[in-house]
């Protein structure tokens, strides 16, 4: 065998170049790609600022036992320094496991669970009812599109005000039902009718958004699988379950995704519903974690960041194991 020796170099021809080292890499990386970085580098910048430091600072204070009496803070001319202590992963061990873990977080965690489930399931399930209907050729469908797309538009603090002051004792829900001779349920100070609201309040402001994606998803789908389907026999609920449920399966897996994740955070609509310090068994996780912080004396702000930790947390495993289970399931499909 003969091997092709460079006389310059010394180097066998075909010798592979020995790889540079991390510093040489990033070095070349940049002279080569400097302009996409100072493209991207205002947006590192901000979410570094809005987002990283306040990630990061508040962790540390999970491990601390913060709060409004020992923070630092001034009080006219006057600067007092902070005095908590860190005390390691205690504040999880009493959210968790503690003797009111169950009033604190548990009972707060199933709520919660069950609210983003049934609000996703009704978002889904009436916004690809509301879809199938409006992608017919009916008349006045631009109308009905318009409509059924204005309880999105409205700005919710608008909507959820309008259904407390309808949600009252004297609403005009009770006055109907008054009218009826029907029993008028306490919407408002009840907890069974309390989260029964909170539920048809989210409903309503979820359901466009819902109801639009899926619309797109639908008028994506090639309509001649519709005509041959119809053409070997298939029935209408055929059609839909073959046809319609796998050609949504891209588009129903995001929104429903998004749909979790906006639900299980859904601030706005607890706070707005019910104010700051009423209706404790129908607030949720985050709702719960705003009243340690910020609605109570003294303000735990230790254990509101741990609530925040582990919501993150949650929502992150969940996610792991949702976009695993669609792999799995796109596997079997194929």
């Amino acid at each position: 065998m003969t091997v092709a020796i460079d006389r310059a170099t010394g180097k066998r021809r075909g010798d592979r170049a020995p790889r540079p080292g991390l510093g040489q890499r990033v070095r070349n990386g940049f002279q080569k790609y400097w302009y996409a970085y100072a493209m991207i580098a205002p947006v590192v910048v901000v979410l570094g600022v809005l987002v990283g430091y306040p990630l990061v600072r508040g962790f540390y204070l999970t491990l601390t036992d913060a709060n409004s009496l020992n923070s630092a803070r001034t009080i006219g001319v006057n600067h007092i320094d902070a005095t908590y202590k860190f005390i390691g992963l205690d504040n999880y061990r009493d959210i968790l496991f503690g003797p009111t873990a169950y009033d604190r977080f548990w009972s707060h965690f199933l709520w919660t669970v069950f609210w983003t489930a049934a609000c996703v399931a009704l978002h889904y399930g009436i916004g690809l009812g509301l879809a199938l209907m409006l992608n017919q050729k009916l008349r006045g469908r631009t109308v009905y599109r318009l409509l059924l797309v204005l309880p999105w538009a409205v700005p919710t603090f608008v909507t959820v005000f309008s259904w407390r002051i309808m949600l009252a004792d004297s609403g005009v829900l009770n006055q109907i039902l008054g009218s009826l001779h029907l029993p008028q349920p306490e919407w408002l100070e009840d907890t069974f009718w309390q989260r029964f609201s909170a539920i048809m309040v989210n409903t309503w402001c979820g359901v466009p958004f819902m109801m639009l994606s899926l619309l797109g998803g639908l008028q994506s789908i090639d309509s001649s699988l519709y005509e041959a389907a119809e053409m070997d026999g298939a029935s209408a609920w055929q059609r839909f379950r073959h046809v319609t449920l796998p050609g949504l399966r891209s588009v129903s897996s995001t929104v429903v995704l998004l749909g979790i994740i906006w639900t299980f955070n859904q601030f706005v609509i607890i706070f707005l519903l019910f104010g700051k310090n009423s209706a404790p068994d129908a607030q949720i996780l985050v709702t719960w974690a705003y009243q340690l912080g910020f609605g109570q004396q003294p303000r735990d702000f230790a254990q509101s960041a741990a609530y925040g930790v582990l919501l993150l947390s949650i929502l992150t495993v969940f996610t792991s194991f949702y976009f695993r289970w669609l792999k799995r399931n796109d596997q079997l499909a194929v």
